[in-house]
This record gives structure tokens, C-alpha cells and sequence, in this order.
């Protein structure tokens, strides 16, 4: 495999298939550097994706590498990027097994990584019926028994649109609430219970959620639980000192260029409006503008 190319894409999931694509199209010589780590691989369907509404995500994301992968200009490499630092031409990206490789612009497709919280059932449900989006799985489970695992200004918020699709809802603050009067008592009228206890465990069966076990030893029975948890950069940003958003996202402009000059981002590690469909439509744009400026230098 020769090592220089136009574009490096660090990420090879939706978002970095889809900017690849669009760079394919564009005779672009690029490089996808993927380990096969999707932070979906426990998610049955995928949905909210026009013409792909219910397929498993794997199928989705298997197809779209085979039609990638069609376009000549367009290599794989199944590894980890590891440090990736400028250089007089461009950009070195060195991977886990000491390959180094070299371009003239870098997409960052890299998503997040997810930090579970310490209850035990809670990562084995994960994607399944402890889920993250109402957009991606709100209708399956509409009208259940649902809780909502999340606290302060964040829970009121994500609780009306939930509230939207169950009326048989709870919000497990997980310890003393931090939401005001005001967001209490609006709980209060549309019938939301609100729960402080600490959660020790999720019964379920292969991670279809069954009931919450409190660490009182109380429980509460439950058929889909949203939770809003925190994550973290799956690279170091520091490497190439990319500017971060306030919640903890890489800062984009309207072109997708982050704060480094010749690196773009694109997909879950810039926004938190996680799904498929979003990764793929701004994979697309990234793509497009990584072309554009390439084009405008080559002039």
C-alpha cells in the first residue's frame, strides 16, 4: 500500500464511509483507517434512516463499504491511528502497528466512546432497551413503561420529548434531584414520577430491561430506560490541538473545518445529535468541502 494521499479519513463508520464516498466521486487518492469498533455493535435496528428503516446497522454499514470500496481511488486499512501530527507537507497519521501515512488534508470521523455508569445490567442493555435517542428508538417502545435516567435542566428538557411518546413515565435521578420548583412541579402535573433512589442493578434478559433494582433493595419494573451518560473523544485531540465545544464535542465551523487548519471533523464526535442518518448526511458534507478546498488550491 503506497503511504501519501490526498485525504486520510481516521474513522471508517457512517460518517467516514460517506465522506469517503463523496471523495471517491471526486478521483480523491484516500485512505480509510478503521478498527471495526462501532459504538452501535449491540444495536438490533437502526431507524429514522429513510430507505433504511429497521436494518440491522451492521448491514448497513457492511453495504456501504462494499460500494466505497468500488471506487478505485479509495484504499482501507484496518488498524488504529494512533498520533497524528503535522508535518512540512501535510500530515503523518502513525497507527497502533507502527505504519505511518501521510496527506494533505485529515477527516476526523473518529466518533465517541460512551462511559457507563457503575450499575451492573446497565452496558449489557446498552443499545438495546437502555437507549440514548427517542428519535432512533422512541417508536419502538412507544407507549411502554419507560424511565428516564438523566438529572437537572438535561432531564426536564429530554423529558418532554419523551413525555411525547409514553405517558407512563418516571425520571431515576439516581440521588437527590437537582431540578428547581418550577421544573418539579411541572413533573408534578403531568403525572411524572420522579424517583432519588441510587440504582445498583438492571434485571434483563439478553438486555431487554425487566425491572430496576435500587440499592435499598426496592425495585421498579420498566420496559425501556433512557439514559443520558457522559462520553469522551475516542482520539486525543490534543495531538493536532483541536478546540473543543463546551460539552466536550470537536468545534466545527459551517464547513466542517475544526480550529487546525487542513483538518476536518464530521459524524458523533462533533454533535450530539447521534444517529445514523446524521453521520451519513454530514459525512457527505465533509467530503464535498475537503474536495472543495483541495480543488481551490490545485487551481
Amino acid at each position: 500500500m503506497e503511504n501519501n494521499f490526498d485525504v486520510i479519513i481516521i474513522g471508517g463508520s457512517y460518517a467516514g464511509l460517506s465522506a469517503g464516498m463523496a471523495l471517491g466521486r471526486s478521483l480523491r487518492n484516500v485512505l480509510i483507517i478503521d478498527s471495526g469498533k462501532p459504538c452501535n455493535k449491540q444495536t438490533p435496528h437502526s431507524h429514522n434512516f429513510i430507505t433504511q428503516d429497521g436494518k440491522r446497522p451492521k448491514e448497513i454499514s457492511d453495504l456501504a463499504k462494499e460500494q466505497v470500496a468500488k471506487y478505485e481511488t479509495v484504499s482501507f486499512f484496518n488498524g488504529t491511528a494512533i498520533k497524528t501530527s503535522k508535518s512540512d507537507n501535510g500530515f503523518e497519521v502513525e497507527t497502533g502497528c507502527g505504519e505511518k501515512f501521510m496527506a494533505k488534508k485529515i477527516i476526523l470521523a473518529t466518533g465517541v466512546k460512551d462511559i457507563m455508569p457503575d450499575i451492573e445490567g446497565f452496558s449489557e442493555c446498552w443499545g438495546i432497551s437502555v437507549i440514548h435517542c427517542p428519535y432512533c428508538h422512541g417508536y419502538e417502545v412507544k407507549g411502554k413503561k419507560t424511565g428516564i435516567l438523566s438529572n437537572g435542566d438535561l432531564a426536564f428538557e429530554f423529558s418532554k420529548i419523551v413525555f411525547n411518546l409514553s405517558k407512563d413515565l418516571t425520571l431515576f435521578t439516581n440521588g437527590e434531584s437537582t431540578l428547581n420548583r418550577e421544573q418539579t412541579e411541572k413533573f408534578s402535573q403531568n403525572k411524572i414520577v420522579i424517583t432519588e433512589k441510587e440504582i445498583q442493578k438492571i434485571i434483563h434478559y439478553n438486555g431487554q430491561i425487566e425491572k430496576i433494582i435500587f440499592k435499598d433493595g426496592s425495585e421498579s419494573e420498566m420496559e425501556a430506560l433512557y439514559a443520558k451518560i457522559p462520553f469522551e473523544q475516542n482520539m486525543n485531540t490534543e495531538d493536532l490541538n483541536l478546540e473543543l465545544t463546551e460539552h466536550g464535542f470537536i468545534k466545527i465551523d459551517q464547513f466542517h473545518k475544526t480550529s487546525t487548519e487542513g483538518v476536518f471533523a464530521c459524524g458523533d464526535n462533533t454533535t450530539m445529535m447521534r444517529s445514523v442518518a446524521n453521520a451519513v448526511a454530514q459525512g457527505n458534507f465533509t467530503g464535498a468541502m475537503v474536495n472543495k478546498e483541495l480543488s481551490q488550491e490545485e487551481f
